[in-house]
């Protein structure tokens, strides 16, 4: 099992970042409100409450090199927040939504980020420093349903996004005055141009990333299934991977060879690509087992097998329920701690519904190193 740090900081938790020295940690517990928490003398105490959206926040980033807090809500707004003395002071966003805002992400170089929304719109958002604001550009008319979550690619250019009409995409953001030019990075293309589609799901499509090089894009669908897409462009090649358990909400890549997927199973899912290239699953993060009670807990899960249509293989239904997990609520979001100098995560967290963040440290994960290090 891997090193696990568990930290209940609220009853729910929709979204969290974490500071660039991650010393401290943002994060909404459910409701229009951010929360910062800083370890101080060995314990975890908010320091700091934002205030200025009206409706649940739905998307938190933390900059790592202007250390800025960007947020989007429900309340279609989205704030820039800095840090001057002991304060932090909100900057407004013009984001021209008339749906709720969903997701958002810094750019790599972090001179914009991106906006997905229940307008079927993404909002790529850039700073004009005689006005004092950010301004958007947007991209419209290509999604048939609202943008669940987005994904900047390493080159600063390229904007990946999922969506519940099922579809992901790939899209240029390139914009003239804000990004340079490069050959190899897609800047050759129009703002807004499409430059990949794929119907690979036949549900919702949530958690989108790029491995560390850009090359391999991972998203999940609501069907229980987890997508691999190489060769980004015309004839992109894809791979899917279905499971049993239920539907992801969120992945990352530790590797180009290790992928986690988090979601409703409450229970971390690796994912590992062989020397071939080919993906598969190879098992949950969490295995802590129960020690009192098993005997109950293996007649409810006979019982909950039966209903649920034997969801689970085999025998391994009451070991299933007899695990006591870091997370007992669906897990929302991972997001990543440490990584080396090649880009590998070694200690990522995830926040749930239950309340909790949660680290994960893999250092001593022997069976996950050739991955990690592949």
């Amino acid at each position: 099992m891997a090193s696990v740090s568990v930290h209940q900081f609220a009853p729910c938790i929709t979204c969290h970042a974490w500071s660039p020295d991650q010393s401290m940690i943002a994060f909404c517990p459910n409701n229009n409100e951010v929360h910062i928490y800083k370890m101080l003398e060995g314990k975890w105490e908010k320091i700091h409450v934002l205030h200025k959206h009206d409706q649940i926040v739905s998307g938190i980033d933390w900059s790592r090199r202007t250390d800025q807090i960007v947020t989007v809500s429900h309340d279609r707004n989205s704030y820039v927040w800095s840090q001057e003395a002991s304060e932090w002071v909100p900057t407004l966003v013009i984001l021209r939504l008339n749906r709720a805002a969903l997701c958002v992400q810094w750019s790599p170089k972090e001179n914009k980020f991106a906006v997905g929304s229940g307008a079927k719109t993404v909002c790529v958002c850039y700073y004009e420093q005689e006005n004092n604001w950010w301004v958007s550009k947007i991209i419209r008319k290509r999604h048939d349903s609202s943008v669940t979550s987005i994904a900047w690619h390493p080159n600063n250019i390229l904007l990946a996004t999922t969506s519940t009409d099922g579809k992901c995409r790939v899209f240029s953001t390139f914009i003239k005055g804000v990004d340079t030019k490069h050959t190899s990075s897609g800047s050759d293309s129009k703002f807004g141009e499409q430059i990949m589609q794929l119907d690979l799901s036949h549900s919702w499509t949530f958690g989108i990333r790029w491995s560390p090089s850009g090359n391999t894009l991972a998203y999940a669908g609501h069907d229980s299934m987890i997508y691999f897409v190489e060769e980004i462009g015309p004839s992109p090649s894809a791979q899917s991977v279905a499971f049993r358990d239920l539907p992801l909400r969120d992945v990352l890549f530790l590797s180009e060879r290790m992928v986690i997927g988090v979601g409703y199973d409450c229970n971390p899912m690796v994912f590992t690509a062989d020397e071939r290239g080919l993906w598969s699953f190879l098992r949950f993060l969490d295995e802590r087992k129960q020690t009192s009670n098993a005997k109950y807990d293996s007649q409810l899960s006979g019982t909950f097998g039966k209903l649920y249509g034997q969801s689970k293989s085999g025998s391994n239904e009451s070991n299933e329920s007899s695990r006591i997990r870091a997370h007992d609520n669906c897990i929302t979001s991972v997001v990543p701690l440490k990584k080396t100098r090649d880009a590998t995560v070694t200690t990522f967290t995830t926040a749930g519904l239950d309340g909790k963040v949660v680290t994960w440290d893999l250092q001593k994960q022997q069976d996950l190193m050739e991955y990690l290090q592949g």
